[in-house]
């Protein structure tokens, strides 16, 4: 999901979608539930809880809930049978010190409660009845975020937005048949836009990472434009830095070379302001510090002091989400959409397998192995066709120093170029990417491309088929 996705909407953020700025859960009641209608709906987002159990032994082919129609109501709209209630809202307190939620609660009061606009989430068991659930917020909309609607900024705001940002871990508890968020919960965390983290994999300590900051390359401040997700079966959650350009301007005039140009970068940013107040946003003084993201940030979720490690090894783009499995010969797999028009998809396959059952071993599996990106051969009008996962290798394929790539870093720091040098497909927006859970196949949701069939880089082929499409399609 992106809150702007190129230049021309950059400075137009959607309108407030009150739906993801709270968590919504939808239950049954207990007679729908009883009589086995719609129970699947649940399992998704409560998988070891005894609804799991019910719908495993449930004989029904479809969900069995009765379609709700089209609406722009400003509201949740839920099929007779269900219900819907807060979970947990923007600002809700994550610890026993937090302060109630007042739309003129500082930067302080921010990074103690809930973060805003949710995306991307993934629910652990931790027990029969409770559970952590970490939750994406992915953006801010200033004309709810500040009392003055954002009207003028200080250094105190930029705080409070960043500090809006990134991740949110709160744990819950079922009590009564009834899932609630618990303050007091141990492991609760918040994740923000200042939040240290390790760079890791073969770009950490690379010399376009280096800041005057961090000299060494290695440490990076924050997560933020956190859109999708991904799970690792050794416990951990994957999220996913999408939109980060729009976050990077200058009042001065920073030298943006086509590299910074390909990823969005430009001396106007998307209104938030943050160059004019922290100057490691400012193009011009720190032109390398915008390389620090764009990647999926690895956490463990069970270990609120763990430090959020950036998995360069999957490489640097606008991440929607990272879709895990394990491939048949026990190799860890996470296919990877790039969310903008005319972009790629990717998918990155470890070097060493999966060991199941030791967590520890598997922990930095994510940081060896192979970045791949789709080139789709099937002809235009063809419903079927072939295609190649073509390797980011340095060295290989014209990923050389003489072609602008110097090492392996530089390769991933610049995948989008890396991917273009290789000849792979341009896509309509690759937003959503799944594997079946049974068999070989994975999908990927395209969400729309106004390009496509008019830009000479975007032509009309078997996987894009569709001239100035405006709906997308599932390929």
């Amino acid at each position: 999901m992106s809150r702007f996705d190129e230049k021309d909407s950059a400075n137009h953020p959607r309108e407030q979608e009150p739906a993801f700025n709270r968590l919504i859960e939808a239950d049954l009641s207990r007679r729908g539930f009883l009589k086995g209608v719609g129970a699947a709906s649940m399992v998704a987002f409560f998988a070891a809880s005894p609804v799991a159990q019910a719908v495993a032994a449930a004989t029904r082919p479809l969900l069995g809930f009765q379609a709700v129609p089209a609406s722009v109501a400003d509201t949740i709209v839920v099929p007779p049978g269900y219900k819907a209630e807060v979970l947990i809202a923007w600002g809700d307190a994550l610890f026993p010190d937090a302060p109630a939620f007042a739309q003129g609660n500082d930067a302080k009061a921010q990074a103690r409660q809930f973060g805003d606009n949710n995306d991307g989430m993934s629910f652990f068991p931790l027990g029969p009845d409770r559970a952590l659930l970490a939750v994406n917020n992915e953006y801010t909309n200033y004309e709810y975020l500040f009392e003055d609607g954002g009207k003028t900024l200080s250094a105190e705001a930029v705080a409070k937005a960043q500090a809006a940002h990134g991740v949110s871990l709160v744990e819950l508890v079922r009590i009564d048949g009834k899932w609630q968020a618990n303050p007091k919960g141990a492991l609760n965390r918040r994740i923000t836009a200042t939040t240290p983290m390790t760079l890791s994999g073969p770009a950490a300590g690379h010399a376009l990472l280096k800041t005057q900051a961090d000299p060494e390359g290695r440490t990076a401040l924050g997560t933020f434009n956190n859109c999708a997700n991904g799970q690792t079966p050794w416990g951990t959650y994957l999220t996913c830095e999408e939109n980060f350009n729009g976050y990077f301007g200058s009042e001065g005039k920073p030298e943006l070379d086509q590299r910074a140009a390909r990823y969005g970068l430009a001396a106007e940013d998307a209104g938030f302001g943050w160059h004019r107040f922290d100057e490691r946003f400012d193009l011009a003084k720190h032109p390398q510090e915008p390389h620090r993201f764009g990647w999926v940030v690895e956490i463990d979720p069970r270990d609120p002091a763990s430090t959020p490690k950036k998995r360069t090894a999957l490489g640097r783009f606008k991440h929607e989400n990272a879709a895990f499995t394990i491939n048949q010969d026990g190799r860890a797999v996470v296919y990877l959409g790039d969310d903008e028009r005319g972009e790629h998809i990717y998918r990155f396959v470890s070097k060493n397998r999966v060991a199941p059952g030791n967590d520890p071993a598997n922990r930095d599996l994510l940081d060896e192995g192979t970045l791949y990106v789709a080139r789709f051969e099937a002809r235009e009008g063809e419903l079927k066709g072939t295609g190649q996962w073509l390797p980011l290798v340095h060295g290989e394929h014209g990923l050389t120093r003489e072609n602008g790539f110097a090492d392996q870093g530089e390769v991933l720091i610049f995948a989008r170029e890396a991917a273009t040098r290789l000849g792979a497909t341009t896509m309509d927006r690759p937003e959503w990417v799944a594997v079946h859970p049974h068999r070989a196949e994975v999908y990927c949701t395209l969400t729309n491309n106004k390009n496509r069939g008019i830009k000479e880089n975007q032509p009309l082929d078997g996987a894009n088929p569709r001239a100035e499409n405006p709906y997308g399609q599932i390929i």
